[in-house]
């Protein structure tokens, strides 16, 4: 019974509502981001695959879309990483002052 009450006192805290809020709208804004750039890249594939085909210098075989290509993979693991900093810092201390306050 003790472990109802305790979620209870938790779930009903002003810090949960403010956890919650925070840990959604990030994850929310970060996967709208990446949506946005890994569809923008697929549209430009699809409607302008010529701007792809540019070489990166005169006489190279490597063109513009492989660094871009590139870029949109490095963009899942920065915003991975700024999702994983938040959580282990902000995230992590307003839980650990939220167990503590319900204690």
């Amino acid at each position: 019974m003790s472990k109802q009450l305790s979620f209870d006192k938790i779930k009903s805290h002003p810090k949960y509502a403010e956890l919650i809020s925070k840990r959604s709208n990030l994850a929310w804004s970060l996967a709208a981001l990446m949506l946005v750039i890994y569809y923008g890249f697929i549209l430009v594939i699809a409607f302008a695959p010529q701007f792809l085909a540019i070489p990166l210098s005169a006489g190279s075989v490597t063109t513009i879309g492989l660094p871009i290509g590139v870029g949109v993979i490095l963009s899942a693991i920065v915003l991975t990483g700024i999702y994983v900093y938040r959580a282990n810092t902000e995230f992590d201390e307003l839980t650990r002052d939220l167990i503590e306050e319900a204690k």
